[in-house]
């Protein structure tokens, strides 16, 4: 199987390059302004700017005409226009290839921040049959194998019992960190130690700009 590495960037942004070619998924306003640099394709599972930084992705997409941008419809109506046939809207059960990389989409809504709030469409992506499974802003359980789950960590939505249970659920080989510019390092042990003992998976952390082969 083609090894492909993973690279964190800060926050949920994440890098994955196999057979040099590059996917980028959620480089927003919380991840280094360079983050989707050089992708080929990028992936934004929603509209909230810690995910979604508008003028970095029309810089991305402006310095290499062939990159693509494959999201949801929110974003996608901000972008479509000014980049035809290079903006996909995509939504649960949706599959298509980024890259060379195989991608389904599972999800539909971000989790609860609070019941007096509307919740918006979020959707989570899975790379090459289970390689990589990134939920975005949900506990998105994809119902097939997972090796690698991008787990949020720290959230205003989340609690650390439901990240457990989370991982718990998925039942991946591993789970990385993501979803943690808010996370101090005072409470990083916190967090490691208690995933690593009660979600009954590996549980690894990257600091930004760190990598690993898959």
């Amino acid at each position: 199987m083609t090894t492909t590495k993973l690279t964190k960037k800060s926050h949920a942004c994440v890098r994955l390059e196999k057979e040099g070619r590059t996917l980028v998924l959620d480089p927003g306003g919380f991840s280094e302004p360079d983050a989707a640099a050089g992708a080929d394709a990028i992936l934004v599972t929603h509209e909230h700017p810690d995910h979604f930084d508008e003028g970095r992705l029309r810089a991305a997409l402006d310095a290499d005409p062939a990159a693509e941008l494959w999201t949801l419809r929110s974003v996608a109506e901000r972008l479509s226009a000014a980049y035809p046939g290079r903006v996909h809207t995509v939504g649960h059960g949706d599959a298509f290839t980024a890259a060379g990389f195989d991608v389904q989409v599972h999800g539909e809504l971000h989790a609860v921040i609070h019941p007096d709030l509307p919740r918006i469409t979020n959707v989570g992506y899975l790379i090459d049959g289970g390689r990589v499974f990134h939920p975005g802003d949900a506990l998105t359980v994809p119902g097939t194998a997972v090796e690698t789950l991008m787990l949020p960590v720290m959230a205003p939505w989340s609690k650390i019992s439901e990240v457990i249970d989370y991982v718990r659920e998925v039942k991946p080989q591993r789970a990385y960190d993501i979803h943690d510019a808010l996370l101090t390092d005072l409470a990083r042990p916190i967090y490691d130690n208690q995933i690593a003992a009660l979600g009954g998976a590996e549980h690894r952390r990257l600091a930004p700009g760190e990598s690993t082969a898959l």
